[in-house]
């Protein structure tokens, strides 16, 4: 082997040998990186991100407004390029992130119940519908919209779940199948009065019990899918015809037990849609929230019409406390009925002012069987 080979291994071996590959070999490993080779590298990098001094405090003074999402699409490009090479930045706008995340309250990913409505309103306001949607229809419209859009979302193991209804008469559990064929099955007298086919079929029972356990028992035959397309369809269809006949909001419902106009039977059918919706709802535990306000105001004020007619009957079955008849603190009682005194002696004296609880005062009390909130079929 020639000395020359053992001297210099070339360019690409990159150091210097002795004459021997003795000490020196070793020693002048590492001199070449002298001062030659810091200037062919350019200035002394200051961060551990390889910028200079001033380009690391420049991005690290980005960190905040680019945790806040403010930053130029430049100035953000710029800091996330800068974050994989410099640990100390990249912790602190982990921290700075962490800070936003609590200046912010946390959201449902649910869209706002009123969306729908206000993308409809927008999409009229540009081209008014050809068959303009009656005030009295909107509230069913709306109900039977919002739960067919949480029904969209349910799963196999959900459509199994057992839901709780409860009325004023007692409670059932049915499946979120059965639930929907109630409902079909109620609604399917409006759609007769109509003019519409009864989903249960010619000679279908008329009654709200007898057509609910029909239509429970059939859907036992059914899955979820065909369930939930004919209760939709079927509701859809009311929806359009009630439209087109929008002069017919007398037009008398039939539902055996009772007889009812056009326009307050889907006021009731809305809110029992509604009502049915937060139980199937909670069964699966899934955030649910009140109708439109407009939609509200129709439905609390048919069930306020309702109230004494349902109050009386639960009377009459000895399910509510007899009547109590109200006056104001203060007024004049009937005869037979002093006043209690108010010094604690024998004369009747004055009512005690009406924020003090004495003698004379009565405190009225919900009368048994009116807890709760009504509920329909």
């Amino acid at each position: 082997m020639s000395p020359a080979g053992d001297r210099k291994a070339g360019p690409e071996g990159g150091l210097e040998s002795g004459p021997e590959g003795g000490p020196e070999s070793g020693s002048k490993a590492g001199l070449k990186a002298g001062p030659e080779a810091e200037e062919a590298a350019g200035p002394k990098a200051a961060g551990d991100g390889g910028a200079s001094d001033e380009e690391h405090l420049a991005l690290k003074s980005l960190l905040g407004v680019w945790a806040l999402a403010v930053c130029s699409p430049e100035e953000t490009a710029a800091v996330e390029a800068h974050l994989p090479r410099c640990a100390p930045c990249a912790e602190e706008a982990r921290r700075l992130r962490d800070a936003v995340g609590l200046m912010h309250r946390e959201e449902s990913l649910d869209p706002d119940p009123l969306l729908r409505s206000r993308v409809l309103d927008g999409c009229l306001r540009r081209r008014p519908a050809h068959t303009p949607l009656p005030e009295w229809v909107a509230p069913y419209d709306a109900e039977t919209a919002r739960l067919d859009a949480l029904l969209r979302d349910m799963g196999e193991a959900e459509w199994g779940a057992p839901v709780r209804l409860r009325w004023a008469t007692g409670e059932r559990t049915l499946t979120l199948c059965g639930v929907l064929a109630h409902l079909g099955s109620v609604d399917g007298l409006v759609a007769t009065a109509l003019g519409l086919d009864d989903p249960l079929g010619p000679g279908a029972p008329r009654t709200v019990g007898d057509r609910t356990e029909t239509a429970v028992e059939r859907c036992r035959a059914h899955g979820p899918p065909f369930v939930r397309g004919k209760w939709r369809t079927q509701t859809r269809n009311i929806v359009r015809t009630a439209a087109l006949r929008a002069h017919e909001a007398g037009l008398a419902v039939d539902f055996t037990e009772f007889r009812r106009p056009l326009h307050e039977a889907l006021a009731g059918r809305a809110f029992a849609c509604w009502i049915h919706a937060e139980d199937i709802a909670a069964a699966v535990d899934y955030p649910y929230g009140p109708p439109a306000p407009e939609h509200l105001a129709r439905m609390v004020g048919f069930v306020a019409r309702r109230l004494p007619e349902a109050v009386a009957a639960r009377r009459r079955a000895g399910l509510a406390a007899p009547p109590r008849r109200l006056t104001a603190a203060g007024a004049a009682r009937r005869a037979g009925r002093p006043a209690a005194p108010a010094d604690g002696g024998g004369r009747a004296g004055p009512h005690p002012p009406s924020g003090d609880r004495g003698p004379g005062r009565r405190r009225l009390v919900r009368p048994p069987g009116l807890s709760g909130r009504p509920r329909l079929p």
